[in-house]
């Protein structure tokens, strides 16, 4: 499996970590940038990550960072088929995966850095999670792409009280 990387400059010493450490596991890396410590916007790093990981026929999936996270994740989930999701400890990192699918993982390097050790546990319990395929997950899921395929939202079928 391919795994995409791109940060913004808050996020480039997190991003290097994770880098070394997915290549030593053997994974194959590409790499967006940001290449240094310079200031820089995250979504000139981000879309084109996204962008690529978005077209890429074979297994791939993307782990962006920045300062908080937030940002990039947000600037990811503007481009067509990816669910970005931030992780900040164990269990955000898992249901991500297991109930939303999610094929981008962005972390703040300014939450989840205390230990860098402790973020590489984030990624790799991220990638060894497996999506659950539980019914009421895909039935969410393709609501999320049918809105995103045609800009209509579901109707909700509830019942009034009275």
């Amino acid at each position: 499996m391919e795994i995409v990387l791109a940060s913004d400059h808050a996020g480039f010493t997190l991003k290097e970590f994770i880098k070394n450490h997915l290549k030593s596991k053997g994974f194959k890396i590409k790499d967006f940038g940001t290449f240094n410590i310079d200031s820089c916007d995250y979504p000139d790093f981000v879309i084109p990550a996204c962008t690529y990981i978005s077209k890429c026929k074979l297994p791939t999936k993307g782990i962006i960072v920045g300062g908080s996270g937030i940002g990039e994740a947000i600037a990811a989930n503007k481009v067509k088929g990816i669910l970005c999701a931030i992780a900040f400890d164990e269990y955000t990192a898992v249901k991500s995966r297991e109930h939303n699918n999610s094929n981008v993982l962005s972390l703040g390097s300014r939450t989840v850095t205390s230990n860098l050790d402790y973020a590489c546990k984030l990624v790799d319990l991220w990638l060894s999670t497996p999506f659950s395929k539980e019914i009421r997950h895909i039935r969410r899921i393709k609501k999320i792409q049918n809105f995103e395929k045609t800009g209509r939202y579901p109707k909700i079928k509830t019942k009034k009280l009275k």
